[in-house]
């Protein structure tokens, strides 16, 4: 142990009352040793330390930070360079703030494009999703504070999210769930990671040996900091064993007398929790060292322009018929649309940055040189229609020579805790475009979305511009887009379905009561698409650009692929070009192709530059689940150079070396996946799969309701006072969402609806502990007068305790 000095002077209290938080976003002090509590802040894309009352959902704001555009939008841009600098930024303005955790970045997959939180995650790909994350928690920590990469793992549903078990199987979890952590963990050293809600195969992630151990701890050799995500912990003495130091918020030391209890039993033995302190003691002292000379402030001029810089790397082109895009000078234009008044810049929930400035495309538009001749709203911006702003909007479109469409998703559709209803654009903007085709068919539609939508309505537009979640100086970046002051080089790092019903896990999502099984195994995003021949409308890696770019003289050896890259038009630009690597064995079934690598390469016009992408220890491994460990199949690969997953400009073949494992299945039982068609899994060949029974995924209806289960589970409730409180959630939802109110009935459902009981000690800060909880579970089962009498009286003896300690 690195501090064995200080812990030796420890009494166990004192040990204990450093494993959970003093307050809502610090950790416990110990004056006498000179421990200082240190501060976690939410900064995904930007710090969010509140002036006032904290909370963890965004309600109250926070001190001014640059919003950088999100995490769906910097993968976009496939730069790592970029990414560093945008997360040493960050982390100079946490040391302004005084935070020494900055929680983020989140590197869960893209699993379903429902999914509420997707708008904070990089990709459906594990490698660009590790790669990025890596390079930007490398400019964080290089401040001398401390990332914290999030939620591991298998995080996939915002829905029931702190209690639904997630079935996945063990290669799907290794190959999918956990590279990217591995990548982060191994690549950037990430000082702190914070433990997912939800269960993986039967247990709590924070008390899941198997991941926090077995693979974090002994395999990735992680000697870091695990911090539950806020509210997140069941059992706290299992958290503690599995490796988990910090439990947050506060819980007012209700979880230090367990843990004290626990030792004092020899239920845990006290050298465990001596090295869960030793851990948090190292990220405490290593962090506080960055606030010596600490910076007072920053220049948000600066942070500002490199937001813009980030967003305008990030825009991905994604139509440009006729070559409408960049808009000629001598063109009237007609700007339409809400979200060019107000943008929808970033996501919602815990992550909301209060921006230093923000930029207004309506008040750009002049510096810009677009010959704009008006602006109408078109619509409102959370769905309710309106004929006569669609008229406004016709009359305005019928003068100009090209329509700029500013469209997307609202604040409130997308949001941590809930998942989408659908991916389709709200109907009143569908309407819109409808009306504004038939009078001015040169649309541009610039799209503002965390996350994919369907596009039904694609031959009504000539140029789509997405520019994602951009941040406060996206309005201006997507302008200098448009005008071509900039040549977009983004490219998307998720793909778009032509239908919902085309995605792999269409079938699996969400969980709705006890768990949610991932039956379509590896064969997520692209990985399905391409194994399949489904039809995409926009495949992953795609993107448009104002220049052509030319790939020739491909070579492979055993340490890459070389290769050259022209630009053959008359603008300067950047390509992405990506390496995909396929085995052309069928022994054991494999994606058609995976992302191996990339290189972002800028070129002026007519210039050739050669590049070299090495092979690493991910580009032939796949996870054998006989050997329980990686191995490499002997065999011919295809390497592949591509400008997106279905457009492969080179290939050539590698034979390569195997490690001699034994096949880890048998071909005939597991039919589904090696064709790659998973879209009707059985539960006999996903149980084959597993190698185990798959639990129950219905709650059993004839148990009293416990900690673990939410107030949704009211409604079959024994008691009538539970089902009348559940009938009145209901209700409020439904009242609120019929008079507009969208963002409460959403925290209701974030915050009530999907909660679990014990959510109401873990995240009340001590103003309810475990024993009310009790009081209350007796109400919601039937005896409402025996547990009211029990929370009264546990109520008064808290306040007892808290008033013999004060």
């Amino acid at each position: 142990m690195k501090h064995k000095d200080i812990i030796d002077q420890m009494t166990l209290e004192e040990k204990a009352s450093l494993m959970s938080g003093k307050d809502f976003w610090q950790t416990m002090d110990i004056g006498r040793l000179g421990i200082k509590s240190i501060f976690l802040a939410d900064g995904p894309h930007g710090i969010r330390k509140q002036a006032a009352a904290a909370d963890h959902l965004g309600l109250n704001p926070s001190i001014p930070a640059t919003s950088f555009p999100t995490a769906a939008t910097v993968a976009n841009s496939w730069n790592m360079k970029l990414g560093r600098k945008m997360g040493e930024y960050l982390g100079e303005e946490a040391i302004v703030q005084k935070v020494n955790v900055l929680l983020g970045p989140g590197i869960n997959m893209k699993r379903n494009p429902l999914a509420g939180r997707n708008f904070e995650y990089f990709s459906e790909d594990p490698y660009l999703a590790g790669k990025m994350a890596s390079s930007m928690i490398k400019g964080i920590q290089s401040q001398g504070i401390s990332a914290c990469v999030k939620h591991f793992a298998v995080n996939s549903q915002e829905e029931r999210r702190m209690s639904i078990d997630t079935i996945v199987d063990e290669r799907t979890l290794r190959e999918i769930y956990l590279t990217a952590f591995e990548i982060v963990v191994k690549e950037s050293q990430t000082k702190t990671l914070m433990s997912s809600y939800n269960l993986l195969n039967g247990t709590y992630t924070n008390e899941n040996t198997h991941l926090m151990r077995d693979i974090l701890r002994d395999e990735w050799n992680y000697d870091g900091v695990v911090v539950t995500d806020w509210g997140g912990s069941n059992d706290r003495v299992a958290g503690l064993k599995a490796g988990n130091e910090l439990e947050m918020p506060t819980t007012a030391g209700e979880t230090n007398k367990d843990i004290i209890q626990a030792v004092k039993s020899g239920k845990i033995k006290e050298q465990v929790l001596d090295e869960n302190v030793d851990r948090l003691l190292e990220l405490n002292f290593i962090t506080e060292e960055a606030f010596e000379h600490p910076k007072k402030q920053f220049d948000m001029e600066g942070h500002h322009q490199l937001a813009q810089k980030v967003a305008e790397e990030s825009i991905v082109l994604l139509k440009n018929e006729d070559n409408l895009l960049p808009l000629k000078k001598d063109k009237k234009v007609a700007v339409i649309g809400e979200f060019a008044r107000e943008a929808r810049y970033q996501g919602a929930g815990s992550s909301i940055v209060n921006p230093t400035k923000l930029e207004n495309t309506l008040e750009l538009l002049a510096e810009s040189g677009i010959n704009n001749i008006g602006f109408e709203q078109g619509f409102n911006r959370y769905g309710k229609k309106s004929q006569r702003k669609i008229d406004k909007a016709c009359a305005l479109a019928k003068d100009a020579d090209v329509v700029l469409l500013y469209i997307g998703l609202d604040e409130v559709t997308e949001a941590e805790g809930l998942d989408r209803e659908n991916i389709k654009l709200p109907e009143n903007q569908i309407d819109l475009l409808n009306a504004l085709y038939e009078i001015n068919p040169n649309i541009v539609a610039i799209l503002s979305s965390g996350a994919v939508v369907e596009m039904p309505w694609i031959d009504k537009v000539k140029g789509l511009v997405h520019g994602y979640l951009s941040g406060q100086a996206g309005a201006k970046a997507i302008l200098r887009v448009l005008t071509g002051d900039i040549n977009p080089s983004g490219k998307l790092a998720e793909s778009y379905p032509l239908h919902y019903e085309d995605t792999p896990a269409h079938h699996y999502f969400p969980g709705k009561e006890v768990s949610v099984e991932h039956r379509e195994g590896i064969f997520i995003g692209y990985r399905y698409y391409d194994t399949a021949n489904v039809n995409v409308l926009f495949p992953f890696g795609y993107g448009l650009s104002y220049t052509t770019f030319a790939y020739s003289n491909i070579e492979v050896d055993q340490e890459g692929v070389t290769f050259n890259i022209t630009n053959t038009g008359s603008r300067a630009g950047a390509e992405i070009a990506q390496l995909y690597v396929g085995t052309q064995s069928d022994l054991i079934f494999r994606p058609k192709k995976e992302l191996k690598g990339f290189n972002k390469v800028y070129l002026q016009p007519g210039e050739t530059k050669t590049i070299t992408i090495p092979f690493d220890d991910k580009t032939f491994r796949y996870f054998n689940v006989k050997t329980n460990q990686w191995e490499i199949e002997e065999a011919d690969y295809e390497i592949m150079i591509g400008a997106s997953s279905a457009d492969i400009q080179l290939n050539s073949t590698l034979f390569v070396e195997g490690s001699g494992a034994p096949l880890p299945y048998e071909k005939n039982k597991l039919p589904s996946y090696y064709s790659g068609k998973i879209n009707n899994v059985s539960l006999e060949e996903f149980e084959t799969l597993l190698e185990r029974k798959v639990p129950d995924s219905r709650w059993d209806r004839s148990k009293p309701l416990g900690y673990n289960d939410t107030i949704a589970q009211c409604q079959y409730a024994k008691g009538g006072f539970a089902r009348f409180a559940f009938k009145l959630i209901k209700f409020s939802h439904w009242f609120l969402r019929k008079i507009g109110k969208r963002s409460t009935a959403n925290l209701i459902m974030m915050s009530v609806y999907h909660m679990p009981f014990r959510g109401m000690a873990r995240m009340t800060g001590g103003m309810m502990n475990m024993p009310m909880l009790d009081g209350i579970l007796m109400i919601v089962n039937g005896h409402f007068f025996k547990g009211a009498k029990h929370v009264l009286s546990e109520r008064r003896q808290m306040l007892k305790a808290a008033k013999g300690n004060n």
